[in-house]
């Protein structure tokens, strides 16, 4: 009889080791060893005619259009690319209890409708347990199948069985496959199951959407490789004790990464925000120092958010900086550049950043607005409620053109501003828009000139 080989695998990265080590070397992580039996490599493949497995040239390659049909919600859509794709493999990732069980069986729904067969597979709940939630949710009607399992195996059968046009698996973590012998939600099962359903999905046609486990910093549980599987990777971003809800892409071979769709938790489900700029606006105080608005980017879409500064006097040996929402580096940046060109002492002062609404910022299109914000606090001088701000600062305090100057200035008049400071740059070619004014800046100082004045 063969001697069994056992191996030690991270469960945070996946990193493989002969011998169990308390710090992974590959990631950090503490105490993260499980001890595996090495399998035999598995047969693996998708069940492609014979023909099809011989080089052709690219040119010759013969694609039709994408076969796309709507989930049925217009925000999930926009982030996917413009629908679910036949044949797709879709992870989807966020802390728990932040609704992707909820959004995917609103999916099921929708699909169902459409007189499309959808099999849901739940291997944390029970069928009692789904049904009542299906009921607050209000799926009755729809062409949904529903079963509790765990086994992988059983699954892809339930597959071969039904042809479903669409396979929604809860969650990857707690399904196994009876060839590997670690426990579920283990790095090799993990991966063997993975690769089960992508094959399945890639074969047959099938569009399937995984829930994966995320870890306490935020990334998905399991090897790194499991994202590099999938088609598409799908991030809920909020606060448990926040209503709303962004999903946001990170990675999508079918679309662009840098959509994100906002969703507002209720007691039927997510709801679709389809404003998300007077969302962020809703609250906004009329008159406040330190208070400004500026326009980002998220993917196609201009969305107007709510930056807001606190600078007061620090009652330590070193002066604090904090940034919520956005990159601390960059904030630490910018104030040496106040500190430096603009002459503000800041180096004694506590400075605070907040974005409001909880979104993350992460393009250099607000620069302009943190620094006016700081400055804002720093002076206690109030800026005009109908003013929005926006563009990049250099370390020599100049400021930088940024792209799609036009929609932010057009999606700020359509939601009532009247005052747009923009970089100088972006004034080439602009097409003027009724009733909004609109001011070219190169320096820091001369956008203070008209903010202040």
């Amino acid at each position: 009889m063969a001697k069994v080989k056992t191996k030690f695998v991270c469960n945070e990265c996946g990193y493989t080791s002969v011998k169990w080590l308390g710090k992974c070397p590959d990631c950090n992580a503490w105490n993260s060893f499980n001890e595996e039996v090495e399998t035999p490599a598995l047969t693996r493949g998708f069940n492609i005619k014979e023909e099809h497995k011989r080089p052709v040239k690219l040119k010759d390659v013969q694609i039709g259009d994408e076969l796309r049909y709507s989930s049925g919600i217009s925000e999930l859509d926009i982030v996917l690319g413009g629908g679910i794709i036949n044949g797709s493999l879709v992870l989807v990732g966020g802390d728990p209890g932040i609704g992707k069980s909820t959004l995917l069986l609103q999916v099921a729904n929708y699909v169902g409708l459409q007189k499309k067969k959808v099999l849901y597979v739940s291997g944390e709940e029970s069928i009692r347990q789904t049904k009542l939630r299906s009921d607050r949710l209000g799926v009755m009607d729809a062409d949904v199948y529903i079963i509790a399992e765990n086994n992988m195996d059983s699954v892809i059968r339930y597959v071969d069985e039904m042809k479903p046009d669409l396979l929604i698996v809860d969650s990857i973590q707690t399904m196994y496959c009876s060839e590997v012998s670690s426990a579920p939600g283990s790095v090799s099962q993990v991966r063997e199951g993975t690769m089960k359903l992508m094959n399945c999905a890639k074969a047959k046609g099938v569009a399937t959407f995984i829930v994966g486990h995320v870890t306490k910093s935020g990334a998905i549980a399991g090897p790194k490789v499991l994202e590099h599987m999938v088609d598409t990777v799908l991030y809920f971003e909020g606060e448990k004790h926040n209503i709303f809800r962004m999903v946001r892409a990170v990675k999508n071979r079918y679309g662009s990464t840098n959509e994100i769709g906002v969703f507002e938790m209720t007691n039927i489900g997510l709801v679709e925000v389809k404003n998300p700029s007077a969302l962020f606006l809703s609250e906004k105080t009329i008159e406040a120092s330190g208070s400004v608005i500026t326009a980002v980017i998220e993917g196609s879409r201009p969305v107007l958010v709510e930056l807001q500064a606190l600078v007061s006097e620090s009652n330590y040996a070193s002066a604090r900086r904090t940034a919520v929402g956005l990159d601390y580096n960059k904030t630490v940046m910018l104030l040496a550049v106040l500190d430096k060109i603009a002459g503000m002492s800041l180096h004694a002062l506590d400075c605070y950043l907040n974005v409001v609404g909880g979104m993350s910022i992460t393009e250099p299109s607000s620069d302009l607005a943190v620094v006016a914000a700081i400055a804002s606090s720093y002076r206690e001088r109030q800026l005009s409620s109908k003013t929005v701000i926006f563009g990049e600062v250099g370390l020599t305090g100049e400021v930088r053109s940024v792209s799609h100057c036009q929609q932010r200035i057009v999606e700020s008049k359509r939601l009532g501003f009247d005052t747009c400071i923009v970089p100088n740059k972006n004034l080439d070619g602009l097409t003027a828009v009724d009733g909004m004014k609109v001011y070219g800046v190169e320096t820091v100082q001369e956008a203070f000139e008209y903010i202040f004045n």
